[in-house]
């Protein structure tokens, strides 16, 4: 299953990378793979862990504050099953173009 993830604050002022610091921390330290992108943060993981780590990052995010906004899309394919999601999608969306295109 990959699962992208944003979250911020709300009424916390308009820089928020610290407090998304704090989330990346929580998500870094589950031992899932994940990719941290400007816009969110995709993991990869089963259904329970990746759950789990969702709720931890959002506690963490609530001791910030007393409000928070979280993103959460899920795309969860079960008839296939691939060590990295992440990298054969946008190794396929590579072969598809025709070169390698930044991550």
């Amino acid at each position: 299953m990959l699962a992208q993830v944003s979250i911020f604050p709300i009424g916390r002022g308009t820089s928020i990378s610290k407090h998304v610091a704090k989330a990346v921390d929580v998500i870094d330290k589950s031992g899932l793979d994940y990719r941290l992108t400007a816009m969110g943060t995709v993991i990869e993981g089963e259904w329970e862990p990746v759950m789990r780590l969702m709720k931890k990052v959002r506690d963490a995010a609530l001791k910030d504050s007393d409000r928070i906004y979280l993103s959460l899309t899920i795309d969860d394919r079960t008839d296939k099953k691939a060590k990295s999601r992440m990298e054969l999608k946008t190794q396929r969306v590579e072969e598809i173009v025709g070169r390698e295109l930044k991550k």
